[in-house]
């Protein structure tokens, strides 16, 4: 479409000596481990904790353990809002990018790039509008056309022209799962994947996610605890190989067991029947410690900067795009 909206794509490396950048979400989790006097500590147990899951699952022709390692590469989205390249622009998504290294073959392999998934416009309409929408309400509902804009920007953003020469394959993305949710396993196993789980309902994430055009399917990796969600377009079994697949587990259960350990560092192994709680007291702690509080106070405060510096000021423009864009 004419009228779709451009992007321009930066990338940085994300290592122990890794500094945010000032249009990173301060809550996102790879901007989390950079910040406070144990930041490069944070940063150098996280990357070894990846490698060591990535070689743990990619064991064949691996005797020692060690023949891979993770490079990940945080690419930061900017959209060009009324097409003029006069400077208006927004950031609108982030996300990482993995490349694994043989050092066997002294090879560099692409990996998955989505992995992690930051958006200011999520923001808002998690911690500001949703609010809005049930405050003096009984009961919790979602307005009708929630998540709507979003979804589009993203779908945009993946077909577009700067997308696909960046990047060869289509992005999946892996969250917790949600704990207001039961997950019944099933009999479907994959060598790398694991378990295959189903919810008894979809999450409102879930339901988020699949306005941005993404299926999803949770399984519980090998010498993991609890599934993992992961969001997809096309054939996530078939379009990726083991190890792509490895560099995003590696990485996303990283940060899970480091922000979630409730569910993801539990002691206990997730049975066939599955209620992930976030009060579980039988977990274990990585050395890397988190405030969970600041998070959910700072995802508010960003998703007012999204609405003082996108959603108001571009309203018309959005609102007219949104009206007429076309998958």
């Amino acid at each position: 479409m004419s009228n779709d909206f451009t992007f321009a794509i930066t990338s940085i490396g994300f290592d122990e000596n890794y500094q945010p950048s000032d249009n990173t979400r301060i809550t996102t989790n790879f901007a989390n481990l950079a910040r406070g006097e144990s930041r490069q500590e944070n940063l150098r147990n996280a990357l070894k904790m990846i490698d060591n899951r990535f070689n743990a699952l990619a064991h064949w022709d691996n005797p020692e353990g060690s023949r891979y390692s993770v490079e990940l590469e945080i690419i930061s989205v900017e959209m060009d809002i009324d097409n003029k390249g006069n400077g208006h622009t927004f950031p609108t998504i982030e996300i990482l990018k993995t490349n694994i290294v043989d050092h066997k073959t002294n090879t560099r392999i692409e990996g998955i790039v989505g992995n992690n998934f930051s958006s200011y416009v999520r923001d808002y309409d998690f911690s500001v509008l949703l609010l809005n929408h049930n405050k003096g309400q009984p009961k919790f509902s979602i307005p009708d056309d929630f998540g709507d804009l979003h979804g589009k920007l993203f779908k945009c953003f993946v077909n577009s022209d700067t997308y696909k020469q960046n990047f060869i394959k289509h992005p999946v993305i892996c969250l917790s799962i949600s704990d207001k949710v039961t997950y019944h396993q099933t009999g479907n196993q994959h060598p790398v994947l694991g378990v295959e789980y189903q919810p008894h309902e979809s999450s409102l994430t879930e339901k988020y996610f699949k306005k941005m055009g993404l299926e999803v399917r949770y399984f519980m990796p090998p010498n993991s605890v609890a599934p993992l969600a992961f969001y997809f377009f096309g054939d996530l079994l078939n379009d990726y190989n083991n190890l792509e697949l490895i560099s995003t587990i590696s990485t996303m259960e990283t940060f899970q067991k480091i922000y979630r350990p409730e569910i993801h560092n539990a002691n206990a192994v997730a049975g066939k029947c599955y209620k992930p709680n976030l009060k579980n007291p039988d977990h274990s702690l990585t050395r890397i410690v988190y405030d969970r509080e600041e998070r959910s106070k700072l995802a508010v405060k960003q998703g007012k900067v999204a609405e003082e510096n996108f959603i108001k000021p571009y309203q018309s423009i959005l609102e007219q795009w949104s009206a007429s864009y076309a998958s």
